[in-house]
């Protein structure tokens, strides 16, 4: 599974950073601008995180947390919107075309039953 999973990975011809993630909705780092992208965001939740003191949550929380916070998880979205595949629900690895095609056959085709 890992071994079809990183050639799915590789399998990238249009060098998207992000690509879609096997299961759900949304996005997985593809190449080292993507990992580059993911990093250099955790970094800064986490040095944000880390210089908060005490006193900052006797004020809003909201705008001392949560405001920043959401400003980059809508930086990350954006990001990946715009550098990975489009986003779709899937669940699994993509089927290639020999796959789709039997599956459509099987489905098309209706074997006899015995009605006795």
């Amino acid at each position: 599974m890992i071994k079809k999973y990183i050639e799915y990975l590789k399998d990238n011809p249009e060098r998207y950073w992000f690509k879609r993630k096997l299961y759900g909705w949304g996005w997985t780092p593809a190449t080292k601008e993507g990992w580059l992208v993911i990093i250099a965001y955790l970094t800064i939740v986490f040095l944000y995180v880390f210089n908060l003191d005490a006193r900052s949550f006797e004020v809003d929380w909201v705008i001392e947390l949560a405001l920043p916070i959401l400003l980059l998880v809508s930086s990350l979205i954006f990001i990946c919107y715009k550098t990975g595949e489009p986003p779709k629900w899937t669940w699994g690895l993509p089927k290639d075309d020999a796959d789709k095609k039997a599956d459509e056959l099987k489905s098309e085709i209706k074997l006899p039953t015995d009605d006795k």
